[in-house]
Protein backbone atom coordinates (compact mmCIF):
# COMPACT_ATOMS: atom_id res chain seq x y z
CA UNK A 1 0.00 0.00 0.00
CA UNK A 2 1.32 3.68 -0.98
CA UNK A 3 1.80 5.67 2.09
CA UNK A 4 0.24 8.96 1.80
CA UNK A 5 2.37 12.20 0.60
CA UNK A 6 2.55 13.38 3.84
CA UNK A 7 4.20 10.24 5.95
CA UNK A 8 6.23 10.32 2.29
CA UNK A 9 7.79 13.56 2.96
CA UNK A 10 8.17 14.48 6.64
CA UNK A 11 8.17 10.75 8.31
CA UNK A 12 12.08 10.77 7.93
CA UNK A 13 12.59 14.24 9.66
CA UNK A 14 11.74 12.02 13.00
CA UNK A 15 15.71 11.00 12.57
CA UNK A 16 16.67 14.46 13.35
CA UNK A 17 15.38 14.45 16.87
CA UNK A 18 17.35 12.64 19.96
CA UNK A 19 14.95 9.80 20.20
CA UNK A 20 15.40 9.06 16.12
CA UNK A 21 19.26 9.39 16.44
CA UNK A 22 18.68 6.69 19.37
CA UNK A 23 16.55 4.49 17.82
CA UNK A 24 18.36 4.09 14.36
CA UNK A 25 21.76 3.87 15.74
CA UNK A 26 20.41 0.91 17.69
CA UNK A 27 18.40 -0.50 14.67
CA UNK A 28 21.49 0.02 12.85
CA UNK A 29 24.43 -1.44 14.86
CA UNK A 30 21.77 -4.52 16.77
CA UNK A 31 19.33 -5.09 13.98
CA UNK A 32 19.22 -8.81 15.22
CA UNK A 33 19.27 -8.44 19.47
CA UNK A 34 16.47 -5.49 19.64
CA UNK A 35 13.08 -5.21 18.10
CA UNK A 36 11.09 -2.27 17.53
CA UNK A 37 9.40 -2.86 20.75
CA UNK A 38 12.64 -3.23 23.02
CA UNK A 39 14.80 -0.96 21.53
CA UNK A 40 11.52 1.81 21.90
CA UNK A 41 11.68 1.42 25.60
CA UNK A 42 15.48 1.40 25.61
CA UNK A 43 15.63 4.60 24.02
CA UNK A 44 13.18 5.71 26.20
CA UNK A 45 15.13 5.25 29.47
CA UNK A 46 18.10 6.21 27.54
CA UNK A 47 16.69 9.77 27.23
CA UNK A 48 15.09 10.04 31.21
CA UNK A 49 19.00 9.67 31.64
CA UNK A 50 20.69 12.15 29.45
CA UNK A 51 18.11 14.35 30.54
CA UNK A 52 18.85 14.24 34.29
CA UNK A 53 22.68 14.15 34.01
CA UNK A 54 23.53 16.59 30.40
CA UNK A 55 22.73 20.31 31.02
CA UNK A 56 22.20 22.38 27.93
CA UNK A 57 24.77 23.58 26.10
CA UNK A 58 26.37 26.46 27.73
CA UNK A 59 27.27 27.75 24.07
CA UNK A 60 23.99 27.94 22.53
CA UNK A 61 23.13 31.85 22.46
CA UNK A 62 19.43 32.98 22.36
CA UNK A 63 18.05 33.10 18.99
CA UNK A 64 20.06 30.02 17.99
CA UNK A 65 18.92 26.24 18.01
CA UNK A 66 20.80 22.99 17.69
CA UNK A 67 19.49 20.63 14.80
CA UNK A 68 20.62 17.44 13.75
CA UNK A 69 21.74 17.95 10.16
CA UNK A 70 22.79 15.16 7.39
CA UNK A 71 26.64 14.71 7.62
CA UNK A 72 28.29 16.34 4.40
CA UNK A 73 29.76 12.74 4.16
CA UNK A 74 26.38 10.59 3.75
CA UNK A 75 23.24 11.55 1.55
CA UNK A 76 19.58 11.88 3.51
CA UNK A 77 18.65 8.72 1.21
CA UNK A 78 21.47 6.55 2.40
CA UNK A 79 20.61 3.57 4.63
CA UNK A 80 23.79 4.25 6.63
CA UNK A 81 23.06 7.82 7.11
CA UNK A 82 24.89 10.28 10.12
CA UNK A 83 23.76 12.97 11.38
CA UNK A 84 25.78 16.32 13.21
CA UNK A 85 24.10 18.47 15.80
CA UNK A 86 24.56 21.95 14.23
CA UNK A 87 23.78 25.13 16.12
CA UNK A 88 21.88 27.15 13.72
CA UNK A 89 20.85 31.31 13.99
CA UNK A 90 17.39 31.16 13.67
CA UNK A 91 17.03 35.10 14.85
CA UNK A 92 19.74 37.91 15.39
CA UNK A 93 20.47 41.37 17.02
CA UNK A 94 21.25 42.49 13.60
CA UNK A 95 17.85 40.55 12.49
CA UNK A 96 15.71 42.59 14.54
CA UNK A 97 18.09 46.03 13.93
CA UNK A 98 16.93 45.51 10.24
CA UNK A 99 13.90 45.29 10.97
CA UNK A 100 13.65 48.20 13.37
CA UNK A 101 15.34 50.18 10.59
CA UNK A 102 11.72 49.10 8.09
CA UNK A 103 13.62 46.25 6.16
CA UNK A 104 11.54 44.03 4.52
CA UNK A 105 10.95 40.49 6.51
CA UNK A 106 11.50 38.67 3.11
CA UNK A 107 14.69 39.92 2.76
CA UNK A 108 15.74 39.17 6.28
CA UNK A 109 14.27 35.24 5.42
CA UNK A 110 16.88 35.23 2.43
CA UNK A 111 19.53 36.50 4.40
CA UNK A 112 18.62 34.09 7.39
CA UNK A 113 18.76 31.48 5.20
CA UNK A 114 22.24 31.85 3.32
CA UNK A 115 23.20 32.48 7.12
CA UNK A 116 21.71 28.46 8.51
CA UNK A 117 22.87 26.82 5.24
CA UNK A 118 26.97 28.10 6.10
CA UNK A 119 26.22 27.80 9.30
CA UNK A 120 25.72 24.21 9.00
CA UNK A 121 28.10 23.75 5.98
CA UNK A 122 30.99 25.08 8.61
CA UNK A 123 30.36 22.51 10.91
CA UNK A 124 30.45 19.83 8.67
CA UNK A 125 26.76 18.97 7.61
CA UNK A 126 24.04 20.18 5.26
CA UNK A 127 20.25 21.21 5.70
CA UNK A 128 17.46 20.97 2.81
CA UNK A 129 15.07 23.04 2.16
CA UNK A 130 12.67 20.41 4.25
CA UNK A 131 14.82 21.13 7.51
CA UNK A 132 14.56 25.18 6.96
CA UNK A 133 10.73 24.93 6.38
CA UNK A 134 10.41 22.75 10.22
CA UNK A 135 12.29 25.04 11.65
CA UNK A 136 10.49 28.27 10.82
CA UNK A 137 7.32 27.02 10.09
CA UNK A 138 7.11 27.22 6.37
CA UNK A 139 6.74 24.92 3.23
CA UNK A 140 10.15 23.59 1.64
CA UNK A 141 8.65 25.47 -1.60
CA UNK A 142 8.84 28.66 -0.09
CA UNK A 143 11.95 28.41 1.61
CA UNK A 144 12.94 27.32 -1.98
CA UNK A 145 12.36 30.67 -3.16
CA UNK A 146 13.38 32.72 -1.08
CA UNK A 147 17.04 30.56 -1.33
CA UNK A 148 16.76 31.20 -5.43
CA UNK A 149 16.26 34.89 -4.53
CA UNK A 150 19.15 35.32 -2.86
CA UNK A 151 21.38 32.77 -4.50
CA UNK A 152 20.56 35.16 -7.97
CA UNK A 153 20.66 38.36 -6.45
CA UNK A 154 24.49 37.35 -5.26
CA UNK A 155 25.46 35.21 -7.82
CA UNK A 156 26.43 32.22 -5.46
CA UNK A 157 25.39 28.90 -4.63
CA UNK A 158 24.56 27.86 -1.16
CA UNK A 159 25.49 25.07 0.19
CA UNK A 160 22.41 22.60 0.86
CA UNK A 161 21.33 18.46 -0.16
CA UNK A 162 19.91 20.15 -3.26
CA UNK A 163 23.37 21.70 -4.47
CA UNK A 164 25.90 19.05 -3.00
CA UNK A 165 24.03 15.86 -2.99
CA UNK A 166 22.22 16.44 -5.87
CA UNK A 167 18.69 15.52 -4.80
CA UNK A 168 15.35 16.69 -4.58
CA UNK A 169 14.56 18.98 -8.07
CA UNK A 170 17.39 21.13 -7.71
CA UNK A 171 19.91 22.22 -10.68
CA UNK A 172 20.47 25.60 -10.39
CA UNK A 173 23.99 24.32 -9.39
CA UNK A 174 24.80 22.75 -12.51
CA UNK A 175 23.57 25.42 -14.31
CA UNK A 176 25.60 27.85 -12.48
CA UNK A 177 28.39 26.04 -12.44
CA UNK A 178 28.34 25.22 -16.35
CA UNK A 179 27.70 28.94 -16.90
CA UNK A 180 30.62 30.29 -14.93
CA UNK A 181 33.00 28.08 -17.41
CA UNK A 182 31.18 27.92 -20.68
CA UNK A 183 30.61 31.10 -21.40
CA UNK A 184 32.21 33.84 -18.87
CA UNK A 185 35.04 31.24 -19.46
CA UNK A 186 36.43 31.23 -15.36
CA UNK A 187 38.86 28.88 -14.16
CA UNK A 188 37.24 25.89 -12.49
CA UNK A 189 39.21 25.91 -9.25
CA UNK A 190 37.77 29.88 -8.45
CA UNK A 191 34.18 28.21 -9.71
CA UNK A 192 34.63 25.39 -7.59
CA UNK A 193 35.61 28.28 -4.64
CA UNK A 194 32.37 30.35 -5.69
CA UNK A 195 29.91 27.25 -5.71
CA UNK A 196 31.45 25.42 -2.63
CA UNK A 197 31.98 22.31 -4.64
CA UNK A 198 35.12 20.28 -5.11
CA UNK A 199 37.11 20.32 -8.16
CA UNK A 200 35.78 17.40 -8.54
CA UNK A 201 32.65 17.73 -8.90
CA UNK A 202 32.68 20.78 -10.94
CA UNK A 203 34.86 18.67 -13.79
CA UNK A 204 32.04 15.93 -13.27
CA UNK A 205 29.27 18.40 -14.30
CA UNK A 206 31.62 20.06 -16.90
CA UNK A 207 32.34 16.57 -18.57
CA UNK A 208 28.92 15.27 -18.20
CA UNK A 209 27.75 18.54 -19.52
CA UNK A 210 30.28 17.91 -22.64
CA UNK A 211 28.79 14.28 -23.26
CA UNK A 212 25.31 15.21 -23.39
CA UNK A 213 25.44 18.31 -25.57
CA UNK A 214 27.68 16.19 -27.93
CA UNK A 215 25.02 13.48 -28.84
CA UNK A 216 21.92 16.33 -28.58
CA UNK A 217 24.41 18.11 -31.37
CA UNK A 218 24.60 14.94 -33.57
CA UNK A 219 21.15 14.62 -33.29
CA UNK A 220 20.59 11.62 -30.59
CA UNK A 221 17.64 11.21 -29.10
CA UNK A 222 16.70 11.28 -24.88
CA UNK A 223 16.97 7.46 -24.90
CA UNK A 224 20.28 7.23 -26.52
CA UNK A 225 21.74 9.77 -24.39
CA UNK A 226 21.28 7.95 -21.56
CA UNK A 227 22.61 4.86 -22.97
CA UNK A 228 25.71 6.21 -23.98
CA UNK A 229 25.97 8.81 -21.23
CA UNK A 230 25.33 6.15 -18.21
CA UNK A 231 22.75 9.09 -16.87
CA UNK A 232 19.19 9.22 -15.85
CA UNK A 233 16.17 10.49 -18.36
CA UNK A 234 15.82 13.47 -15.27
CA UNK A 235 19.75 13.73 -15.56
CA UNK A 236 19.56 14.55 -18.96
CA UNK A 237 16.72 16.50 -19.10
CA UNK A 238 18.18 18.98 -16.31
CA UNK A 239 21.44 18.86 -19.05
CA UNK A 240 19.18 19.47 -22.23
CA UNK A 241 17.47 22.67 -20.49
CA UNK A 242 20.76 24.29 -19.33
CA UNK A 243 21.75 23.68 -22.86
CA UNK A 244 18.93 25.76 -24.19
CA UNK A 245 19.29 28.54 -21.63
CA UNK A 246 22.81 28.74 -22.64
CA UNK A 247 22.16 28.96 -25.92
CA UNK A 248 20.13 31.57 -25.43
CA UNK A 249 22.55 33.38 -23.08
CA UNK A 250 25.02 33.01 -25.91
CA UNK A 251 22.71 34.81 -28.63
CA UNK A 252 22.95 37.97 -26.81
CA UNK A 253 25.03 40.70 -28.66
CA UNK A 254 29.33 40.24 -28.32
CA UNK A 255 28.65 36.59 -26.90
CA UNK A 256 30.51 33.79 -28.19
CA UNK A 257 27.90 30.68 -29.40
CA UNK A 258 27.83 27.89 -27.15
CA UNK A 259 29.33 25.72 -29.93
CA UNK A 260 32.12 27.28 -30.76
CA UNK A 261 32.85 27.48 -26.65
CA UNK A 262 32.41 23.40 -26.51
CA UNK A 263 34.11 22.68 -29.57
CA UNK A 264 37.02 25.42 -28.73
CA UNK A 265 36.68 27.82 -31.46
CA UNK A 266 37.62 31.12 -29.71
CA UNK A 267 37.93 33.89 -31.89
CA UNK A 268 40.45 36.37 -31.88
CA UNK A 269 39.18 39.85 -30.65
CA UNK A 270 37.55 41.84 -33.14
CA UNK A 271 37.75 38.96 -35.43
CA UNK A 272 34.86 36.32 -36.79
CA UNK A 273 35.54 32.49 -36.65
CA UNK A 274 36.59 31.00 -39.44
CA UNK A 275 33.60 29.70 -41.62
CA UNK A 276 33.87 26.55 -43.45
CA UNK A 277 33.12 25.57 -46.78
CA UNK A 278 30.80 22.51 -47.22
CA UNK A 279 31.79 19.56 -45.87
CA UNK A 280 35.13 20.76 -44.38
CA UNK A 281 35.34 20.00 -40.57
CA UNK A 282 37.25 22.34 -38.63
CA UNK A 283 40.43 21.19 -37.08
CA UNK A 284 39.44 22.07 -33.40
CA UNK A 285 36.17 20.07 -33.46
CA UNK A 286 36.04 16.97 -32.03
CA UNK A 287 36.22 13.92 -34.11
CA UNK A 288 34.36 11.30 -32.52
CA UNK A 289 30.61 11.26 -31.14
CA UNK A 290 29.87 10.71 -27.60
CA UNK A 291 30.22 7.28 -27.07
CA UNK A 292 33.84 7.20 -28.64
CA UNK A 293 32.95 6.40 -32.56
CA UNK A 294 30.37 7.56 -34.93
CA UNK A 295 27.36 4.97 -35.11
CA UNK A 296 25.04 4.74 -37.95
CA UNK A 297 22.57 7.93 -37.73
CA UNK A 298 19.91 6.56 -39.81
CA UNK A 299 19.19 4.60 -36.83
CA UNK A 300 17.91 7.53 -34.48
CA UNK A 301 16.05 10.52 -34.60
CA UNK A 302 16.61 14.36 -33.87
CA UNK A 303 15.40 15.09 -30.84
CA UNK A 304 12.09 16.45 -30.48
CA UNK A 305 10.05 18.73 -27.87
CA UNK A 306 8.32 16.37 -26.85
CA UNK A 307 11.05 13.77 -25.40
CA UNK A 308 12.00 16.89 -23.43
CA UNK A 309 10.15 16.04 -20.31
CA UNK A 310 11.12 19.44 -18.00
CA UNK A 311 10.76 19.21 -14.45
CA UNK A 312 9.76 21.31 -11.48
CA UNK A 313 13.28 23.28 -9.97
Amino acid sequence: MRAPEPVKRFNSAKKRFLFGVLDNFFKQEFPKLLGPILRKKLVEELIKLLQELLPLKEHVKPGQIVWNAVSIKTRADSPNVRFVPVVLTIISEHDIEQLVNGVPMSKIMEQGIARITREAYSQGALLSMRDIGLLVWRSGSDISKYRKNYEEKHDVTLPHTGSLHDMGTCISHKAIIIKKIMLERKDPLVVAQETNHSIRAVDHYIKDFNRVKLCYGDGKGIEFICMATGLTKSVVNQYLRIIRQLQKDAEEPGSMSLSQEVSGQRSAPGRSPKKLKTGERSESAPTTTCTGVRPDTSLFKHPKETDYVPENV
